[in-house]
């Protein structure tokens, strides 16, 4: 018998951790998506039910692949369906390596993805089965609202469904359509837990590790596609710096702050290794600029020694590349550090992203950084005001702390 809040806490890793390798498993089997999500949830119920007294299975993932696979099995006899009718299915080990044939979540990727599917929905069907990522934290990460999102869901589980899409990875000759959308859900996949866009943590490095490891299988697969290479690049460089991303209270460190003897030099190099590999095929994509960006900053011995002007330039040539409002944010950022606050800041100006609480963020250090203090506590007020983790509601509150002095919540903010 374990404590309830230590099985809580295990079930709540193993959501983290098995979620997707779960409804993958169930996908693959039924070929029902409704009915691997619900089946999925009642296996992490039925957890939080018999954990406690029968305690943590020694690999929480088989168990709950086979609970869930045993409420679909009931469900669709009891829809008169045989069960025979069922794919065999071997439970995959949750420490299992990835073997020459991708596993189901990189199948489900690969049906998310299928071109028949509008880009947006490939996206975020795959976060939303694979990641466990609710309707409202996807909604967040397109920046649009969530009813919105949810029809979006609907629509491509229908889709799927009614044009009998494959579960599938495609033969190779179809591999390069289906390229770009799954390379976008990795990368969001990643960025969910490199900077999560809500929850109690800083950080979710099992999914930013999920996110590296199909990146790694879609290499094997992909060996010669260069924004492959860039994309695994990006991933390790990013995910170099976790030692160091947070402090003892799990707050955020800024970059400028982190103790880069802390970050892992191993990673490091093999991202840029792979970098340089990608650049060598001499098609350049936004991943592998991307990754040239974070490149400069993992080659930088202290804070002081970043190329800023270098990164400005990556950003200018992202901005062709992928002309995005996000990408000018994170230009405006690398122009304020290389030519100063004022002409970061009339960047800014010309940026719109509604509900997005990084804009007047970076508004408000910029501000704060020329010395209009008045304007920047009216800016971090603004972001305080949207929706964000915990960990950047924290943030910014001392950051507003520091500034005024002021310790209280703006009235209507959300944190998620």
């Amino acid at each position: 018998m374990v404590s309830v809040t230590s099985a809580q806490d295990a079930v709540a890793q193993a959501f983290r951790a098995e979620w997707g390798r779960v409804v993958a498993t169930l996908i693959g089997t039924t070929g029902d998506w409704e009915l691997a999500e619900e089946c999925a949830q009642e296996a992490f119920a039925k957890a939080l039910q018999r954990w406690p007294t029968e305690g943590v299975p020694r690999k929480p993932g088989a168990w709950l692949t086979t609970v869930a696979r045993n409420q679909a099995t009931d469900r669709l006899r009891r829809r008169g369906v045989e069960a025979a009718k069922l794919r065999e299915l071997t439970v995959p080990e949750p420490d299992a390596a990835v073997e020459e044939i991708p596993d189901d979540r990189l199948r489900l990727i690969f049906t998310c993805c299928h071109p028949a599917l509008a880009m947006d929905a490939r996206i975020a069907l795959t976060l939303r089965t694979l990641a466990g990522l609710t309707t409202a934290e996807i909604a967040r990460a397109f920046l649009v609202n969530e009813q919105t999102m949810a029809k979006r869901l609907v629509r491509a589980k229908n889709k799927i469904r009614n044009a009998g899409i494959p579960y599938r990875v495609p033969p190779a000759h179809q591999l390069p359509e289906r390229t770009t959308g799954v390379l976008a859900v990795l990368y969001l996949l990643f960025n969910e837990g490199y900077a999560p866009t809500s929850g109690d943590t800083a950080l979710r490095v099992d999914l930013a590790a999920e996110a590296i490891r199909l990146t790694r299988a879609l290499a094997n697969l992909m060996p010669d596609e260069p924004e492959v290479l860039g994309l695994l690049a990006l991933q390790l460089l990013h995910h170099a710096r976790t030692p160091a991303r947070t402090d003892s209270a799990d707050d955020l460190v800024l970059l400028p702050d982190q103790d880069r003897t802390r970050w892992d030099q191993p990673e490091i190099n093999e991202g840029m290794a792979l970098l340089t590999t990608a650049l060598r095929r001499e098609r350049v994509g936004q991943y592998q600029v991307q990754a040239a960006i974070a490149g400069c900053h993992a080659r930088a011995q202290t804070a002081a020694d970043t190329d800023w002007p270098q990164i400005a330039r990556l950003y200018a040539h992202l901005a062709t590349v992928n002309p995005s409002p996000l990408v000018e944010l994170n230009r405006a950022v690398a122009v304020a550090m290389s030519d100063g606050p004022a002409a970061g800041l009339s960047i800014l100006d010309t940026i719109e992203l509604p509900d997005y609480p990084l804009l007047p963020a970076t508004r408000a250090d910029l501000l704060r950084r020329l010395g209009r203090t008045a304007e920047a506590a009216d800016a971090y007020r603004a972001a305080l005001a949207l929706p964000m983790s915990k960990a950047q509601h924290r943030f910014l509150t001392n950051q507003l702390t520091e500034l005024t002095g002021e310790s209280h919540v703006p009235a209507g903010n959300r944190p998620r």
